[in-house]
């Protein structure tokens, strides 16, 4: 198909572009991560080490070239090098642990979000004009409340005021990471009050989006031919409006999907919780350059598939999208 063919070759582009800032953006910063490393030691590293520490980072003499190939041949090999501030762990050993977490927590409530979100804005749309628009300046106001303001609220009512839930933190200090009853349900329990704020801050505005957008689908000339031609209101409502209503929807979902991986940060730094973004908070915070690269490179990738996948599902939701395949 050559509508999907140009879209991988586009977004394997955009991949290698992001791979190249990746690798060229150290090299042209000032400094390096060896006299970071040297400053945070107070100097304590033996010169002999140097060379070896700047190896380890991918500093040497070899021309710019040779080093892309190295970089490249390192990223293939699931390397993205050594982190500073938890030096000598890998960046990818770090990216790999706090990715469960926020894929756990965000990815989920981001897909519990969007399909609640959509379905209920197509049952708004379908009843425009009674009642149930009441809820809309609601739904409006929970639209424009930033995430960090909600899980504030949410940590000062529900948990200090009145200790229905733990202020931070991922599971019970006292238990060990393990497959168990006990620490999975302390992991569920801490994860109620991140994952209530994620889905408050992004419901409304999927319902709000696929309601205006259903609206403006039930005006066209083709659902007035449905309706005219004694279709049910089932058929209409879904088969019609819903379907070419939810396309924006997908594009939306698809960068949501992309974010993901890069968390809701500032809703991980309140609940201290060990996601992508916590993580990133803290690798900001200690000026620890290689695993920001990690991270922002994951999160790039990420983006691009999900954006990718959307790509997909435009082929199966419209027939113009088929025609040009």
């Amino acid at each position: 198909m050559k509508y999907l063919l140009r879209k991988v070759m586009l977004y394997a582009f955009i991949a290698w572009a992001a791979m190249t800032l990746n690798f060229l953006i150290p090299r042209l910063m000032p400094g390096d991560p060896v006299a970071l490393l040297v400053e945070r030691m107070e100097g304590r590293i033996a010169p002999e080490a140097m060379a070896a520490i700047a190896e380890s980072y991918g500093i040497t003499d070899d021309p710019l070239p040779i080093q892309y190939i190295t970089y490249v041949g390192n990223l293939l090999r699931g390397d993205l090098g050594l982190s500073i501030g938890f030096h000598p762990v890998p960046v990818a050993d770090i990216v790999m642990q706090a990715l469960p977490w926020t894929i756990g927590l965000v990815g989920l409530t981001t897909i519990i979000s969007f399909v609640l979100g959509t379905s209920l804005g197509v049952v708004l749309a379908w009843w425009r004009g009674r009642k149930s628009d009441y809820v809309l300046p609601m739904l409006t106001f929970f639209n424009g409340v930033p995430y960090f303001w909600m899980a504030l609220i949410l940590v000062l009512v529900l948990s200090v005021n009145l200790g229905w839930f733990p202020v931070a933190g991922a599971y019970s200090t006292a238990l060990m990471p393990e497959l168990s009853p006990e620490f999975l349900g302390s992991v569920t329990y801490h994860a109620i009050l991140p994952a209530l704020t994620i889905v408050l801050g992004s419901f409304a505005g999927w319902v709000l989006g696929m309601r205006n957008m259903t609206v403006s689908v039930l005006g066209e000339d083709y659902v007035t031919m449905a309706e005219a031609k004694g279709l049910s209101r089932r058929q209409v409502l879904f088969t019609y409006a819903a379907r070419n209503s939810i396309l924006p929807s997908v594009t939306g979902f698809a960068m949501s999907l992309g974010a993901v991986v890069g968390g809701s940060m500032l809703t991980e730094v309140i609940f201290n919780y060990p996601g992508v973004g916590y993580t990133l908070f803290q690798a900001v915070e200690n000026q620890d350059f290689p695993l920001m690269q990690g991270l922002f490179l994951i999160i790039s990738l990420t983006v691009i598939i999900a954006n990718l996948i959307a790509d997909i599902v435009y082929v199966f939701l419209d027939p113009r999208t088929r025609s040009e395949a």
